[in-house]
């Protein structure tokens, strides 16, 4: 295992990805509890709720977490702040440049690892001072970008001399595997982990996920400017449907559009709204078949991950 993720204090160099409203604190404490580095997801929840969660984590373990914070959130003050003061041992960020915050993170201890989609932007990143990136693939689900993960993770890598974290389609060994051969010094998950035994999304949304197949994604907000990858349902397709129906009469009523998708994620944890609810998946869903536990996870993933380095290569990569 690379230094750096020797330095987060992790037994394997898995994060679990920082899912709003589906990655609380008992599953990220779970996570951490079997060696990988649990994640908190803010989204745009207020900062009660983000400090709740992790004082729920903080009850179920003594290992290190992480909090993802989602930059645009009218909270994201109130959240820092939160973080800062729970001290907790990383910080991965979206949508916006965390360099104001960089300080503070850094007095406090913090490691701070954005999520970026291009080779530019974890350029910029290491300007500011991050510790390491999150470089994610459009495989990847919820909002996403434009390159693949096979191709972006060996750029991004050649690009910057901080640690790279690959995301997006990785779900079992083979994509742990395939992703430190490319360069990077650990993955990210959050697909595998929606069908985790300690993950509460509604019943409805996980098995959604187990009974995905490899096409049942799509892409919404492309034209918006705001891309997310979730599993096709009704709410999706409609949304497709009126977002591309506004670019051709170009009237430019991307309102009324981006209402339909207010609050989807949330109705999809919460209730199983497979209506008018996002149920947000990468690629990678198809892989899926089975719910279990997260030490489970992480101990299939990271053996079938050494039998595949075993072939040939040599090294002490885990």
């Amino acid at each position: 295992m690379s230094p750096f993720m020797q330095s987060l204090g992790l037994k394997y160099p898995i994060f679990q990805g920082g899912m709003a409203w589906v990655a609380n604190g008992e599953l990220a404490a779970a996570v951490a509890n079997a060696g990988g580095l649990g994640i908190i997801g803010s989204g745009h929840a207020p900062a009660a709720i983000v400090a709740k969660e992790i004082a729920a984590a903080k009850a179920l373990t003594d290992k290190p977490f992480g909090v993802n914070v989602m930059l645009l959130s009218p909270h994201v003050e109130e959240v820092v702040q939160v973080v800062l003061q729970a001290q907790v041992a990383v910080v991965t960020t979206g949508a916006g440049n965390p360099a104001k915050y960089i300080p503070a993170f850094k007095a406090a201890g913090i490691k701070v690892i954005p999520v970026v989609p291009s080779v530019g932007l974890a350029r910029i990143m290491e300007r500011v001072g991050v510790d390491a990136v999150i470089a994610e693939g459009m495989e990847s689900g919820g909002h996403v970008g434009s390159m693949t993960t096979m191709a972006l993770i060996p750029q991004v890598v050649d690009a910057v001399n901080i640690p790279v974290i690959a995301a997006g389609g990785i779900g079992d060994g083979r994509g742990v595997a395939a992703a430190l051969m490319l360069g990077a010094a650990g993955v990210q998950m959050g697909t595998r982990f929606l069908a985790a035994k300690e993950c509460h999304i509604h019943e409805k949304y996980k098995a959604a996920v187990l009974k995905a197949k490899d096409i049942d994604t799509l892409v919404t907000g492309a034209y918006i400017g705001h891309p997310a990858r979730v599993l096709k349902n009704k709410m999706s397709r409609q949304f497709v449907i009126a977002e591309k129906s506004a670019a051709v009469h170009d009237d430019n009523d991307f309102a009324a559009v981006e209402e339909i998708a207010n609050g989807s994620l949330r109705r999809a944890v919460e209730t199983g709204d497979d209506v008018t609810g996002s149920y947000m998946a990468g690629q990678i869903a198809g892989l899926i078949k089975t719910e279990t536990d997260c030490a489970t996870i992480l101990q299939e993933t990271i053996a079938q991950a050494q039998a595949c380095l075993q072939h040939g290569v040599t090294g002490n990569y885990l």
